[in-house]
């Protein structure tokens, strides 16, 4: 459950700075609060979405990341902040993501920031 929380922060830490670096990622609120809690909730559907759907959508397209040396993990990436994007409009959530190469950026973005935090903060093992 420790890990669980831990990787949901740094989900959102990542998203965090993905909405800081690009403006066509919005993230909007009433207030401070408002928007750190819709932040934890986009990332709670992040982590939902990448633990389920990313690793069916990975093995079908696995012939095209053999073939690209892993590059287009990238569009895999893209493809879940997405799917994140409209989950969390289907939700009501102010979160959304403009447009595909947004998608491609912002994915890098938060992969490196998450990858990061996660080695930054300490595992619930």
């Amino acid at each position: 459950m420790k890990n669980f929380l831990v990787k949901t922060i740094a989900n959102a830490g990542a998203l965090a700075v993905a909405v800081w670096l690009l403006d066509k990622i919005t993230l909007t609120g009433d207030s401070t609060g408002k928007e750190i809690g819709t932040l934890l909730l986009v990332a709670l559907i992040f982590g939902v979405v990448n633990f389920l759907v990313k690793p069916v959508v990975k093995l079908l397209s696995l012939p095209l990341l053999i073939l690209t040396l892993g590059l287009f993990t990238l569009v895999v990436n893209a493809l879940m902040l997405l799917l994140t994007s409209w989950l969390a409009d289907q939700f009501d959530l102010s979160f959304h993501v403009e447009g595909f190469w947004t998608a491609v950026l912002g994915g890098l973005i938060v992969s490196v920031v998450s990858w990061a935090l996660n080695v930054i903060l300490p595992d619930g093992d």
